[in-house]
């Protein structure tokens, strides 16, 4: 990787944000363009510092997505491509199946239509009862359950060091600490300004994660998007109390809240974590309360979408705020799960910030969105589950460019 120069350098590809998805682009690119010129260009010192660098790891098996959304189709080809690629190339990871657990009668109904979504995305899941639950989770508390023996965990920061890898054997280049400020078409091709120097390339892929909307601004592609960050605080279980949960145990996903709800997940490394919540981050890479941007204190006051967004989700919200300030409270959120969760169990962990695009309207964005304007392709929506299925999102890429 390079570091800096303020040379201007002709690419047949830029790709902006050095995440999972902009690596596998340039990655997708190279493999099928023999001989071709692509350069990466990111922002941060080092690649994968933010939504790839920070997220939990999970292979998704596709269950949760809307059946024919790019979502649901990509991530269930992507867990199967990131399995392969992780084993030819001897990277950490694991097929260790998860369950979704209904705590209580209540529960039943939706948990029955994540069991059809299931079998209209092709995802295997099969219904269980306690019992079952019990073999698989014995410290786990549900009536019934839905086991997705598919989902699994992986090393994705091994994965973007294996595509960094092959991206410079291939010829390519990735520059850091060049983040974009300014973009401008000519006769075929986009000139890229950016804080390391210049670079005109043939096409341009936006994937700046936290940062596209910013991006594509500059090509006029946002198509009304905007990023709105939501950081998702995490737990670690204490390694004495690690043996609680022994794969992956999510809730019965609340269909009025926009986000999963507090899970917890057996890490690569063998640690469990517990989250996350979702709060509104005061800046786009907000990992604390005390990370404040005054830029984005203001686009979150003037965002007429975000107020309708608060208007409707408050009581969630609030609910998300508590269990932030509160440990207590979000202790009791996974002693759903597993009651066995003492507040001494838990220890702060990393937190992220996830991506999340919302409409003018205060909708936010359910699908993965991919833009183009002139010579260039804007990713302005890609959360999770963007990792597992990063690889296919990059072919997706890769067979539109020029189209």
């Amino acid at each position: 990787m390079n570091g800096g120069g303020t040379d201007s350098k002709q690419a047949d590809l830029a790709v902006v944000g050095a995440g999972i998805i902009g690596l596998a682009t340039a990655h997708r690119y190279i493999r099928e363009h023999t001989g071709c010129r692509v350069v990466v260009l990111e922002a941060e010192a080092r690649p994968a510092m933010h939504q790839t660098g920070r997220n939990s790891g999970v292979l998704h098996s596709g269950i949760y997505y809307r059946s024919g959304s790019s979502k649901a189709g990509l991530a269930v080809a992507g867990r199967s491509s990131m399995v392969e690629f992780c084993r030819e190339r001897d990277i950490a990871h694991e097929v260790c199946g998860k369950v979704i657990v209904a705590v209580d009668s209540s529960e039943q109904d939706r948990l029955a239509v994540l069991a059809e979504r299931a079998v209209l995305n092709g995802v295997k899941a099969e219904l269980i009862d306690a019992r079952r639950l019990a073999e698989l989770e014995p410290h786990c508390a549900g009536v019934e359950a839905l086991h997705i023996p598919e989902t699994g965990i992986a090393d994705y920061g091994a994965v973007c060091a294996a595509l960094i890898a092959e991206i410079e054997s291939a010829g390519g280049e990735v520059r850091t600490t060049a983040a974009v400020v300014a973009l401008s078409e000519q006769s075929g091709g986009v000139r890229i300004t950016t804080t390391a120097g210049d670079v005109e390339a043939s096409w341009l892929v936006n994937c700046a994660g936290l940062r596209c909307d910013q991006v594509a601004e500059l090509a006029g592609a946002a198509c009304g998007f905007r990023i709105v960050p939501f950081r998702g605080e995490y737990y670690e279980l204490v390694a004495e109390r690690a043996h609680l949960v022994n794969n992956l145990i999510y809730p019965v996903p609340d269909p009025s809240f926009p986000f999963l709800g507090v899970h917890l997940t057996r890490m690569i490394d063998g640690t469990i974590h517990a989250g996350p919540n979702a709060v509104l981050a005061l800046a786009r890479e907000g990992y604390g309360w005390s990370d404040i941007s005054r830029a984005q204190l203001r686009e979150h006051l003037t965002n007429r979408g975000l107020w309708r967004l608060a208007r409707r989700h408050w009581r969630a919200g609030a609910g998300e705020v508590w269990r932030s300030l509160n440990p207590a409270a979000f202790t009791r959120a996974l002693q759903r799960l597993v009651p066995a969760i003492e507040p001494k169990d838990l220890a702060r962990s990393e937190a992220g910030v996830r991506a999340q695009a919302m409409d003018a309207n205060g909708e936010l964005a359910d699908d993965f969105a991919v833009t183009t304007a002139g010579r260039s392709t804007h990713v302005l929506n890609a959360p999770s589950p963007a990792a597992t299925s990063s690889l296919e999102i990059a072919k997706m890429i890769v067979s539109r460019i020029g189209a």
